[in-house]
């Protein structure tokens, strides 16, 4: 008998889902703040001049 793919993909499936949750989406969450946070203080600095200007 050959077992079902559905029995064996089951472990592969929740250390996917564990890989996304746990340190990929973090990670995203990190790297889009941090970019949209550096490409403020890059405008600031190059198009609005400093502060009280």
């Amino acid at each position: 008998m050959e077992s079902s793919p559905e029995i064996s993909q089951k472990p592969w499936e929740r250390t996917v889902f564990l890989v996304l949750t746990v340190a990929l989406f973090p990670i995203l969450a990190v790297a889009i703040v941090a970019s949209y946070g550096f490409a403020i203080w890059i405008w600031q600095m190059l198009l609005s001049g400093p502060p009280g200007s």
